[in-house]
């Protein structure tokens, strides 16, 4: 059976997460049920594979599956016909590609990017309700930066882990923790862009809300180190809500979709 990768764009506002659930809906559920109906191998209760399993009301841009079908097709006939059947939910297939037998979404990534945007102002949001993190007080970019430092590198993140996280070790490697404040009208907007091989559950999603504390001047940056260091949850700051982060990317030694390689020759 030919093996296909998809990449993949969704709000995940309406969705309970990627993942298939059997009462409520998910966007790996909403492709699942498209495909379905191209492709006579796709039976019912056949599964896609995915770089990453978001949660709930986490939105992607750059979300990787694989999926094995019946029919030899052209890739550019099958995103078009996925789109078709995918209406009206807001998933959106961007680009198929024909893979070989051994590429798996999840297991040949080697390495995932998220975005995180924050929007510091009193003003509620409107365009961006549901796709940013609003808070009302100003927030100091220099010492964000300055906490954010602490966490680069290979440590132990079992602060930053949810304590339902399945990982058998909390031990990962940061490689990129940047963030970049943009004004906005009557606000700044800050977007933290983070970059590992893999991330702990909620990982992302703590590391930003306890950035926020130190932007917010509740903790100095110092503050960070040592709750690392504590490999203790009690010592974290406030996990943020999820409608500001979003999957960007997933690295594979061969990219799948050579076309969506950026100017730094990075996969998007």
């Amino acid at each position: 059976m030919p093996r296909f990768a998809l990449l993949i764009e969704y709000d995940g506002s309406p969705f309970a997460g990627w993942q298939a659930q059997a009462d409520r809906p998910s966007v790996q559920g909403a492709i699942e049920a498209a495909l379905g109906r191209l492709d006579p191998g796709f039976t019912a209760g056949a599964r896609i594979a995915a770089a990453g399993r978001t949660d709930a009301g986490v939105h992607a841009t750059g979300q990787v599956a694989h999926a094995d079908l019946q029919r030899d097709w052209d890739p550019f006939r099958l995103s078009e016909a996925l789109n078709w059947h995918l209406k009206p939910a807001p998933v959106a297939v961007l680009a198929a590609a024909r893979v070989a037998d051994d590429f798996h979404a999840r297991f040949s990534a080697h390495e995932r990017r998220y975005l995180f945007r924050l929007v510091a102002r009193r003003a509620p949001l409107t365009h961006d309700r549901g796709r940013a993190w609003q808070v009302q007080h100003p927030l100091d970019l220099a010492a964000m930066r300055a906490g954010a430092a602490h966490l680069l590198g290979r440590h132990d993140f079992t602060t930053f882990r949810s304590t339902m996280c399945q990982a058998q070790s909390p031990v990962k490697t940061l490689d990129e923790l940047t963030i970049q404040e943009t004004p906005i009208p009557q606000g700044r907007e800050y977007r933290f862009t983070l970059r590992a091989r893999s991330f702990l559950h909620n990982q992302v999603r703590s590391i930003v809300g306890t950035l926020e504390r130190v932007g917010a001047g509740a903790w100095p940056p110092g503050r960070v180190a040592e709750a690392l260091v504590a490999r203790d949850r009690a010592a974290c700051g406030p996990v943020c809500p999820p409608q500001g982060l979003y999957l960007t990317g997933v690295g594979y030694g061969t990219p799948p979709f050579p076309e969506a390689l950026n100017q730094a020759g990075a996969f998007i």
